[in-house]
């Protein structure tokens, strides 16, 4: 009997394998993606199911998260029906401000329930070593709240800085939150976070994994970066939380060049909204929508127009990328982006080649160097098709480049937690602020020309006669962007 038992088991398993082909094949997703995984589940027997199992099922579909609390929440869903009716009324003297740019901000209303708020001041934060004294000094001058959620959090010198000051402030008897990333803070010590909750702190892991450290680009990871401080005070951007950010004496040698963003204002209360459901997600309780979560009134000194967008597996529609696509097909002069990683879907791709050819000022600043070989072989498998239309790519050289930002015709500038990849677009909870100013717009551009100048302008002639290897390996690496 043993003899037929091989035997049954290949059948078992090529039946299986079938299935799982025949169901990828009716989900109609994207074709570049489906070819990846049933080349996946082809060439690499036993290893492709467990590919597909971490990285091919499709949550938003699945509707495994939802975010039904927007709605249900009566003082919430009140308080963005009154905005959306108020930029609806408005709406020709925000297409005046606006001109094309109007578009994306209908788009996301609709898209993602993004709210227009205009009582807002803004401060672009340059790096860690900028970000991180800010960010101490909001939370030593907090009175009720703090929330934490982020991607990486490590117990190092800069993790352990905030660990202590988020533990005396519990103590002080200040409600803090805090959500981390299982598998991207791994590192975070189980000893920090007991040491949280003796404080008072209320820790909570997002969806956790057997072996994190073998699943380092598991699915549906929270990839956002969020404090929100007494309703009041938010910070939106790249940098997570760890000495490599801070280019000091603490970090690892790398000079690390990032972009986040202080809000003081009626944005927050979107960063807040979205706390606030990976809080229900997290613990299966909600947070109270009261004053101290949600002031009504927030004095400013300024006024920036902006939004607060959000996608994930929780959203029906993947909204920055319609962002992302809709800013760059709407520009009327130019487009500078920057990203640590450039792996577009064809949408983005067809974006910026059709921008490029019509005339307009297509920047790319990407990474010379990045911290995933295989990502950035992907990602250079596309400068070459960006290049023959017009588009200039910029490789910057003084470390890494890790902002995810884009300034659009001195009118719009975004600043958020998504790369300009398949990961960020479809698949991990992301977060991006909207600014649409033209002062604010003029200062991250010219942020941008200063980054640039620690960058090398890549040459169509010279990245031909690169070799034959290196350009198989980009293409190779290219096959497996879509689960990359």
């Amino acid at each position: 009997m043993g003899e037929w038992l091989v035997p049954a088991l290949a059948v078992l398993y090529y039946v299986f394998i079938l299935a799982i082909s025949v169901s990828i094949l009716l989900e109609n997703r994207n074709p570049p993606k489906t070819i990846a995984y049933l080349l996946v589940l082809i060439l690499l027997p036993g290893i492709g199911i467990i590919v597909f199992i971490f990285f091919g099922q499709d949550f938003r579909k699945r509707k495994i998260f939802s975010r039904k609390a927007l709605t249900d929440d009566k003082l919430i869903a009140s308080w963005m029906d009154e905005l959306v009716m108020s930029f609806e009324r408005s709406e020709s003297m925000a297409r005046t401000y606006l001109q094309d740019k109007v578009k994306i901000a209908k788009m996301l209303i609709r898209d993602d329930r993004a709210v227009m708020t205009l009582q807002n001041e803004v401060e672009i934060l340059r790096n860690g070593e900028v970000f991180f004294p800010r960010l101490m000094e909001d939370i030593r001058e907090a009175h009720h709240h703090i929330h934490f959620e982020f991607y990486i959090f490590e117990d190092d010198h800069t993790g352990n800085e905030v660990i202590d000051l988020l533990a005396k402030r519990a103590k002080e008897g200040v409600e803090v939150r805090f959500v981390y990333d299982y598998v991207g803070s791994q590192a975070l010590r189980s000893s920090s976070i007991q040491k949280l909750k003796e404080a008072g702190v209320v820790v909570y892991p997002f969806m956790p994994v057997i072996f994190p450290s073998f699943t380092s680009r598991a699915n549906y990871r929270n990839h956002r970066k969020i404090v929100v401080i007494d309703g009041k005070i938010g910070y939106v951007g790249g940098i997570n939380i760890s000495d490599r950010y801070r280019n000091d004496e603490y970090s690892k040698g790398v000079y690390w060049r990032d972009t986040h963003l202080r809000i003081h204002g009626e944005a927050v209360k979107s960063l807040q909204i979205n706390f606030k459901l990976t809080w229900n997600f997290v613990t299966g309780s909600s947070i109270d929508t009261s004053e101290p979560y949600f002031p009504k009134h927030i004095e400013v000194d300024s006024y920036k127009l902006m939004q607060i967008a959000a996608s994930g597996p929780d959203s029906d529609w993947a909204s920055l990328m319609h962002a992302y696509f809709m800013a760059i097909t709407t520009a009327d002069d130019y487009v500078y982006i920057g990203t640590p990683y450039l792996i577009p879907n064809e949408q983005i791709i067809t974006a910026l080649t059709t921008a490029a050819l019509s005339g307009l000022d297509v920047r790319i600043l990407i990474p010379r160097e990045s911290d995933s070989r295989l990502v950035q072989a992907a990602s250079m498998s596309y400068v070459k098709r960006l290049l023959q239309a017009g588009v200039r790519v910029f490789l910057y050289t003084k470390g890494f480049f890790h902002a995810k930002t884009m300034v659009v015709d001195d009118m719009l500038g975004m600043i958020g937690t998504a790369n300009m990849d398949y990961r960020s677009f479809d698949i991990n909870f992301e977060i991006t602020a909207l600014v649409y100013d033209p002062g604010f717009a003029n200062e991250m551009r010219k942020q941008f020309e200063e980054d640039l100048e620690d960058a090398i302008e890549v040459d169509l002639s010279r990245w031909d006669k690169r070799s034959i290897p290196l350009r198989l390996l980009e293409s190779g690496a290219r096959l497996l962007a879509p689960i990359l």
